[in-house]
Formats: structure tokens, sequence, C-alpha cells
């Protein structure tokens, strides 16, 4: 059975580990410091700290904003739902925010509506690698907390020309192993207050656990490091999990593009069709996450017709805030609640053989 989510582990990953742990260094150390610089190196961001967990992450967040207990937290209804959880057990309001069906996120509109409601602050939940366009949620004048745990390392379009540079290649022109140059725009993470890079098993970079939760700015940075320099050992993430992390991000370009490669694969084969992915940006600055696939027919036929064909597919948003309290939500966030019925996840990522590929895009085309 071909799983439908799987991290890329390879020898680099293990030996990293395994370092730490014949030097007996598996607390936070060394190597937690090394992530948090190759962090910084590669998003540009002024400070940063690698913490636990993601729900740790956006705890510091909203801490360093130092809302009023009367603060409402606006959510997507397809963020996942540890978001919701740490928001309430903080004691703050949480307002959870519909979608839109093309890219199932957000938009500024139901923000601004979400706003006239009492929402002071947006987690801006980026899933599945797609970018919104930041500039119209950072104009709302609130704070805006990017989770960038599925976008993590993309790039938003330069500022001074409104799209990624359009000498950055197509996947499909790139040799194996060729040295891509980066587009000129800002890592995803760099336009809102603080961002949360999840490292969970499932997000694009995984260290095992944990998260950093990086701020862009020397201002945002001020406010965080009061908090991390305060922090218990016990909050900041291993050393085990920072080796693991701090390899993973070095081999993102590699990974990223077999992500892409086989993301157009992919692509059209749903062509054929009538079901469809979400709209996304075809230049090299977004990342892939996943394939998922909108559906026009019933969720539980398409997934038996793919478990009989070998292929593990789960609904994209199981574990998303709606599906966590979907009978309260659904009459309020209704294409949320229809996503998270019609949207599933078919497998994507660079340990996939050719000849699973070849299943995968059979399965694809001829779906029920």
């Amino acid at each position: 059975m071909i799983q439908t989510y799987s991290s890329t582990i390879r020898r680099k990953e293990m030996e990293a580990v395994l370092t730490c742990m014949v030097d007996e260094k598996i607390g936070p150390g060394e190597m937690n410091l090394r992530l948090l610089q190759t962090v910084k190196e590669y998003t540009g961001c002024d400070g940063a700290v690698a913490l636990r967990s993601s729900s740790l992450a956006l705890q510091y967040a909203l801490e360093a904003l130092a809302l009023s207990s009367e603060s409402t937290v606006m959510l997507s209804a397809l963020a996942p739902a540890w978001q919701l959880v740490t928001v309430e057990r903080l004691g703050y309001k949480a307002l959870v925010l519909d979608v839109v069906e093309e890219t199932g996120q957000v938009t500024p509109g139901l923000v601004e509506e979400g706003i006239k409601k009492g929402g002071n602050v947006l987690v801006l939940a980026e899933s599945m690698g797609i970018l919104p366009e930041i500039s119209l949620y950072t104009a709302l004048g609130i704070p805006v907390i990017e989770d960038i745990s599925q976008s993590a390392l993309s790039y938003y379009p330069d500022e001074t020309s409104g799209s990624i540079s359009t000498e950055s290649p197509a996947s499909e022109d790139v040799a194996e192993g060729a040295d891509v140059p980066d587009p000129t725009g800002q890592r995803a993470g760099m336009y809102g207050t603080y961002a949360i890079f999840g490292m969970e098993d499932r997000d694009i970079i995984t260290a095992g656990g944990g998260a950093v939760l990086f701020a862009p700015t020397r201002k945002s940075w001020t406010e965080l490091k009061k908090l991390v320099d305060k922090a218990p050992s016990t909050d900041i993430m291993p050393d085990m999990n920072s080796a693991l992390a701090y390899v993973e991000i070095k081999e993102y370009k590699r990974n990223e593009k077999s992500r892409r490669d086989l993301f157009a694969v992919f692509s059209r084969a749903i062509m054929s069709g009538r079901h469809h992915t979400y709209a996304r940006a075809s230049d090299w600055g977004s990342t892939v996450y996943s394939f998922p696939v909108v559906l026009n027919s019933g969720f539980k036929d398409v997934k038996a017709y793919a478990q009989k064909k070998g292929i593990e597919v789960r609904q994209a948003y199981e574990s998303s805030i709606i599906a966590f309290r979907q009978e309260q939500l659904a009459p309020s966030c209704i294409c949320a609640n229809s996503l998270l019925l019609r949207c599933a996840l078919f497998p994507l990522y660079p340990r996939l053989g050719q000849k699973d590929v070849s299943r995968i895009v059979k399965v694809l085309s001829t779906l029920p």
C-alpha cells in the first residue's frame, strides 16, 4: 500500500540524529543553535527560537503580542485543530473564518468581516503550500501570524516586479542535481508579525516534532526575545530533533524539485477527469505540499477505488478545526465543510518510486 504521508528521511538525516545520540547531546544545545542560524540565513529573519511544538510556538507568538484577555484571534476553519485548542487554552476568544474553494484559504474580505466582529489578530494558515496575496492581509492593520508549516521556504512575489523572478526555471527544465537560482522575493513568513515554521511529521520540513518561531523585524524580535530569555529548557527543541530539521532544510531544494516534478505529472493526470486540484502559481517560488484533489464525487467512493489499486487516500483536512468542531461550525463555514468532505489527499513525496508514480497517475486519470 502506498501511504499518503511519508517523511523523506535519508542517510544524511539519520547520521545527523545518530551523531547526537552517540555524543549524548540529546537536549537543547549546539544543534539547536545551528538550526536557528540556518533558518535566519534562509529567511533573513531578525531572530528565532526553536520550540518543542507548533502549539508552543503559537503561544509564544500570542504572548509576545501582549494581547488583552478579551482579544479575539481569527483562525481558518481548515487550519489544524491545535490552533483552536491553543487559543482557547490561553483564554482568548477564537473566531473561525470560512474559506474559498479556489485555494482552501481565508480571503482578505473574509478577514475584514472578522475584524468587524471583533477580530484583533489573524493566524494565517498558508495551507497546501499555496501563498496568498500577503500584502492584502498585512494592510488590514492587525497583527498577522503566518503559519508556514506547509509553505515553508517558498517565496512571495518580488514587491518591485509583482511576481516571482521570471528567470526562475520551471522544474522540468532543471537537470537532476542542477543548481537552481533562487527567486528574488522574500521567503514565506517574512511579511507577518511572526511566523510559525512547523516541523511536525507531516510538515514540509520535519524535526520529528517541534517548530521554529521567527520574527521578521527587529521590533518583533525584541518583544519575543523577552519571553525566549525566560523560557524553560523544557520548551526548547532538543538537539536530536534540531539535527534532523537542520539537514532537512539543507536538502530542501533537492526534495522540492522532486515534489514539483511529481506535481506536474499528477496535474496532467487529473485534467482528464472531472476533478481538480487547487489553483496555484506555476513558478519556482511556491512550495508543493502533497497533492490535494477537490472531488466532484463522494470521498468514500474515491477512497475505496484508490485502495483497491494499493493507494491510501485520506481527507486533506481530517485534522482541521472544522473536522474538530464540525457540528458547531458547519452552518457558518459552508465552503470549509464542503472541502472537508470533498478534498482528498493523494501521496506525493520524493521517496515515491517510478512504479508507484505510474500507479498513482493511472488512478488519478480514472477516478470515479
